[in-house]
């Protein structure tokens, strides 16, 4: 097992579980008899987490908190090895596409970044295990407030998030229930605001259920990419937020599950890292 043959990044830039998987061969369904650990891919992780399956839900989880706290997914990252991880886990039938693993959904992900001089150092974690901490550099001009050390993730941004986390994703109702929902908590105004996100996601899920082609639908980031500039009013997410928003996509789900890094799993990764902070 790769956790018995750590092996030294030739760099700190360098992500340990995405050399892992690199080094393993393309395995179809039928070779890949088990699913793919955290510990396989983070030889340095020791404990419960280690023996872990890593599932879709996870790796959706921590693409978003390096979206919302860091702008994007990083290349060599995480989030990279956790997403190629699950999908062969996926593939191989050995985890279900909504499937969390236990830990990870009771204690959640975690991604922060401090300042070095030249440097930024970002660590993250998973249920309170640091899996992955690299630097990169700090960029030339620093004249923009950082989300991490100054203004907790709004409202606006974690919806933001999902046009890069979920953006393909056609609207359906369960999306237009949770984006009106975090509407509301945004703004305070408790109904649908003419020309707003809300009323849009709504009119794209009823336009959606008449369409077959995927293609002609749309899709999450056709109303969200602007979300902080079309809110009238955006706040901080709290806790309350995201139970709120997710309990919406849940009661317009048909299977009451939430999509992969969709709004309510956005949101709530949001209230995370804002009480982390």
């Amino acid at each position: 097992m790769s956790q018995q043959q750590p092996r030294r990044p030739e760099s700190h830039e360098q992500n340990m579980g995405t050399a892992y998987l690199k080094e393993q061969p393309n395995l179809d369904s039928n070779q890949q008899k088990e699913p793919i650990k955290y510990g396989d891919v983070f030889p340095h992780v020791s404990g419960e987490l280690a023996s872990k399956p890593i599932s879709p839900q996870d790796a959706a989880m921590m693409q978003t908190a390096e979206n919302l706290v860091l702008g994007q997914t990083q290349k060599g990252g995480a989030a990279a090895a956790m997403q190629s991880a699950a999908t062969k886990n996926e593939r191989a039938g050995l985890v279900g596409h909504t499937d969390v693993t236990d830990i990870t959904g009771d204690q959640g992900v975690t991604v922060a970044e401090t300042g070095a001089p030249g440097r930024r150092i970002i660590s993250e974690s998973v249920a309170g295990r640091v899996i992955s901490e690299y630097s990169r550099p700090a960029p030339i001009a620093a004249t923009t407030t950082s989300t991490v050390d100054k203004d907790a993730v709004t409202i606006g941004e974690a919806l933001e998030a999902v046009a890069i986390t979920a953006g393909d994703k056609p609207i359906d109702q369960s999306d237009a229930a949770a984006i009106q929902a975090a509407e509301v908590r945004a703004t305070g105004i408790n109904a649908t605001i003419p020309g707003g996100i809300a009323a849009e996601a709504q009119s794209a899920a009823s336009a959606n259920a008449h369409l077959t082609n995927d293609e002609e639908k749309t899709k999450l980031s056709d109303v969200l990419t602007d979300a902080t500039s079309t809110l009238p009013k955006d706040k901080t997410v709290t806790s309350e937020d995201a139970e709120g928003v997710v309990s919406a996509e849940l009661r317009n789900n048909p299977n009451m599950a939430t999509y992969p890094g969709g709004v309510a799993a956005s949101v709530a990764a949001a209230a995370r890292l804002n009480q982390e902070q």
